[in-house]
């Protein structure tokens, strides 16, 4: 690791104990790419466990009877049985796969959430690193997916000096089945003086670690690649010690845009394969596939060698411990160097079901397996997002 990698480590970790205090809890709310009308169906969720006994008082009885009402998410939900398709992809016998269940919308949910879903609030410390960076934000034109999306990991990343911000709009060409984001073929084209003004805001912004990631825009001919690649370079023009990672979309396998990027200067080049390779069909667009996606993170690593490649695997859709594990060591074949494990949450009721609530003992042991296999850093946990804490390795 090199003494700047190093450095921020250690900047993130002090400003995590500096500003540490007892605080209440709070229910997270679903993750979100963007903001738009669902948000507003799951705002209500967002509320102190005080709010909650005050309900439960409200109900006329104590938290057993909430759990009871509500349930505890262990039962319920369980996804639809995998059937049996032939050779040609076409359906087959109506006997079920043994054991294999995918994820369906409409398939019924678990009853209630498990107790683990709980998050510090953020510091209400006026002198803490997340005070620091929210009031200057609330100066800047910057589109942050921590608050547009409520994300319930906000004071965690902005009190370790890392914050998320979206480029090119909030219109995707795809519609996957997880995701919450505003869809169209023809969304409106970017803004080309968005790096400029990104760039410039980041700067002012004062973070350590930035995140820039977007929505899919397969319209364009580069799927938005240059325009990165464009904001990246100021970006380190202008701080060159400021660490930079870009969450990016497939760009429909073309390898001539991963060449962009990659060799823009980015710190982390990071894209996501979703799920295990079984359940791609049911969770992603069709235009999105597990080992386009598997390449994509290989050709990075083959044109910078020494960049950091990352991704992320949502749990809870009906996969087996089994195909976990070999999506791990499918990455591992192509040198990635980065895994996050987070728990699927359903953002309204359009999209998929969750099959289960995955227990943090699971996510625990996926940790370890990965560790194993050798990945530089693996983040897991039921609340872990893509972007979650993502300059603490670094």
């Amino acid at each position: 690791m090199s003494g700047l990698l190093q450095l921020h480590a250690l900047v993130s970790a002090t400003f995590a104990v500096n500003s540490f205090q007892t605080v209440p809890r709070v229910m997270p709310l679903p993750p979100m790419r963007s903001s738009g009308d669902a948000r507003d169906t799951i705002a209500p969720l967002f509320s102190t466990i005080e709010e909650t006994e005050a309900e439960q008082s409200t109900a006329g009885g104590g938290p057993s009877i909430y759990i009871e009402s509500r349930g505890d998410g262990s039962t319920g939900g369980g996804g639809v049985p995998m059937k049996r398709r032939r050779n040609d992809g076409q359906p087959g016998t109506d006997d079920d796969v043994e054991g294999l269940v995918m994820p369906r919308r409409g398939a019924e949910m678990p009853k209630g959430r498990p107790s683990w879903f709980r998050v510090p609030a953020p510091s209400a410390d006026v002198y803490s690193r997340y005070a620091e960076v929210r009031d200057s934000l609330s100066k800047l034109e910057l589109n942050t997916v921590c608050e547009e999306a409520q994300c319930p990991n906000i004071g965690e990343c902005w009190n370790g000096g890392t914050g998320t911000i979206m480029l090119l709009g909030d219109t995707c060409t795809r519609g996957c089945m997880f995701c919450a984001v505003n869809t169209d073929s023809k969304p409106p084209p970017p803004d080309p003086f968005e790096p400029f003004k990104t760039a410039e805001a980041v700067i002012q912004w004062g973070v350590d670690y930035i995140v820039m990631t977007s929505v899919d825009r397969d319209d364009l001919e580069d799927g938005g690649a240059q325009h990165f690649a464009t904001t990246v370079q100021l970006l380190k023009y202008n701080k060159p010690e400021l660490l930079v990672e870009c969450l990016v979309s497939d760009f429909q396998g073309d390898e001539k845009s991963v060449e962009i990027l990659a060799d823009s200067g980015l710190d982390v080049y990071a894209h996501n394969v979703e799920t295990v390779e079984r359940l791609q069909r049911y969770v992603r667009d069709p235009r999105a596939g597990y080992r386009q996606s598997i390449d994509t993170l290989a050709h990075a690593k083959k044109v910078k060698p020494d960049l950091y490649t990352k991704t992320s695997v949502m749990l809870g859709l009906g996969e087996t411990d089994e195909e976990v594990i070999q999506t791990m060591k499918d990455l591992r074949a192509v040198d990635v160097d980065v895994v996050t494990f987070g728990q699927y949450l359903r953002p309204t009721e359009k999209h998929l079901s969750v099959v289960e609530y995955v227990k943090p003992e699971k996510f625990e042991f996926f940790k370890k397996v990965g560790e194993e296999l050798g990945f530089k850093y693996v983040a897991s946990g039921p609340l872990v997002r893509s972007s979650y804490k993502a300059g603490e390795f670094y």
